[in-house]
């Protein structure tokens, strides 16, 4: 009789990961959780005491993921290990993600997993198929890779290039082709066996594979097809997902249920975290015993709804076309500052503070860090151009409700159009005190001035920002906080209480810690 061990990598809501491992066990089935070390201990804490009663799950040793890294990987062999050792009666182990969601009873998945008696995982040869479609391929492998490419990039490009320069390039192991596919699997029990017992024999393997560049691509696809003979796994991922133009997954809300249930996959990602009516909808699908039926393949629909706004079509729908709205769920946290150094460094400090992630002066200057976007990344044009449907698909890259930028006071805007959407919108207003030897050299910056000091410019400088004050202030945004270099930490304290969402004892250390200069 199938029973699968659903391998859970989850990182955030706790209460929706009990609900989704309740869900998951049931029928029966087992749930081998993995919770992000990067999430709170006390979330960590709600799940266990959440499911302290349930036999089905077990918990796997945490590590803190990271895109890209062999972190993800390893706590994917976490959750395998703790589950196969704890669960001997499982069958086959299904990888989820807690965005992932049933499209199809319980009861037919089980039927489908024990008539096929394969393996389901996409698998292409590294080198000869298209699967990369741009950016590094070869360098995922022959080099080695100790950065996040997201977090450190100067450090992780610049790692590549001084290989690359030195010849550094490695062997890769002589007895295994490389093969890459979507890490969303499906793996009986005995592939597992024959994966954890070959990795207990050849440590070799994971030296190799822990300094490559996004492993979750490439590991489990590699040894799968080095232990199991070819006619026993298919080249598919049981899981439908999709991703759009730019590189990001599809997400889907309550209008797509019939959409979904006519997939031809048994889970489906990634689900929106508001789309409550579509996860209930789908739970009890999944409880059901209704007769399933398929339609056409959804991710040609979608591929071709993308390329329409790709390829010229007047009227395709791009995506600020398609969401020109930042959203009433999502918080917006500015930081307003003039000096902007002060200014990414506040943010940087609120970050480590509420976890809330920074993105700089997203609509001030081009060179910002963001990820690979198609191009956007490094269009500041465009980026303000479509500013409101831009941070909404920060929002969806960064899988978050709350972000923080950074913004030139002159950018009052910008500023405005934000406070005229429905998000939540936070402003901090950094009062700095500026000398002339400051103004000289911001007179430089925005090409004003040669660097010699002239009195009538200087003028016109401090009038500009105290004009930018006074237009600040006849706004009358409803969270409008200020600190100023000028006060005691304990003024300064109240204000960051208020614009942070902290306990004052919180903002009196932050406010102590912060340096105008």
């Amino acid at each position: 009789m199938t029973k699968i061990c659903f391998i859970l990598l989850c990182h955030k809501n706790p209460e929706q990961v009990v609900e989704q491992v309740n869900l998951l066990t049931g029928a029966g089935d087992y749930v081998s959780v993995h919770f992000d070390a990067n999430g709170s201990a006390l979330q960590f804490a709600a799940i266990r005491e959440g499911l302290a009663d349930n036999p089905n799950v077990c918990f796997a040793k945490r590590v803190k993921c990271g895109w890209g890294e062999w972190s993800l990987v390893q706590g994917t062999l976490n959750a395998l290990e703790t589950g196969f050792a704890t669960f001997p009666e499982a069958t086959h182990f299904y990888m989820l993600s807690g965005d992932c969601q049933p499209v199809k009873p319980v009861e037919y998945m089980h039927r489908f997993l024990q008539d096929s008696d394969k393996d389901y995982i996409e698998h292409h040869d590294f080198f000869e198929s298209d699967w990369i479609k741009v950016g590094l391929k070869e360098e995922r492998l022959v080099y080695r890779h100790w950065f996040n490419e997201r977090t450190q990039k100067p450090l992780f490009y610049g790692a590549v290039k001084a290989q690359r320069a030195l010849g550094l390039e490695r062997d890769l192991p002589a007895d295994l082709q490389i093969m890459i596919g979507s890490q969303w699997w499906v793996l009986r029990r005995g592939t597992i066996a024959k994966v954890l017992e070959l990795l207990k024999k050849r440590p070799d393997i994971i030296r190799f594979f822990r300094t490559t560049w996004i492993p979750d691509e490439t590991f489990f696809q590699t040894l799968v097809l080095h232990l199991v003979p070819r006619d026993q796994v298919e080249s598919r991922t049981l899981t439908f997902l999709s991703f759009s133009d730019y590189g990001l997954p599809t997400v889907f809300y309550g209008d797509h249920l019939d959409f979904l249930l006519a997939q031809d996959y048994l889970f489906a990602r990634k689900i929106s975290p508001e789309a409550t009516d579509l996860k209930a909808a789908l739970s009890q699908e999944f409880l059901s015993n209704h007769e399933v039926r398929t339609g056409p393949d959804g991710r040609r629909l979608i591929a071709y709804l993308n390329g329409l706004g790709r390829v010229g079509n007047r009227y395709g729908e791009r995506f600020w076309e398609r969401g020109s709205r930042i959203g009433r769920q999502n918080t917006l946290q500015v930081v307003l500052c003039k000096k902007w150094h002060v200014g990414k460094r506040f943010a940087e400090q609120f970050a480590q503070a509420t976890g809330i992630r920074s993105l700089g002066y997203l609509f001030d200057e081009s060179g910002t860090g963001l990820p690979d976007l198609g191009g956007l990344e490094h269009s500041r044009p465009k980026r303000n151009r479509h500013r409101r449907a831009f941070l909404k698909l920060m929002y969806e890259r960064f899988e978050t409700g709350a972000l923080t930028i950074c913004m030139d006071p002159s950018n009052l805007e910008t500023l405005a159009d934000f406070a005229g959407d429905s998000c939540q919108l936070r402003v901090l207003d950094v009062d700095c005190l500026f000398d002339d030897d400051y103004l000289v050299g911001h007179a430089q910056r925005i090409g004003l001035s040669d660097g010699a000091t002239d009195e009538t410019l200087l003028l016109a400088l401090r009038n500009g920002i105290r004009s930018d004050r006074e237009a600040l202030k006849e706004m009358a945004l409803p969270e409008l906080h200020t600190i100023r270099e000028q006060n005691d930490p304990d003024t300064n304290a109240l204000a960051l209480a208020g614009y942070l969402k902290i306990p004052q004892h919180r903002a009196e250390k932050i406010a102590a810690s912060l340096s105008f200069e």
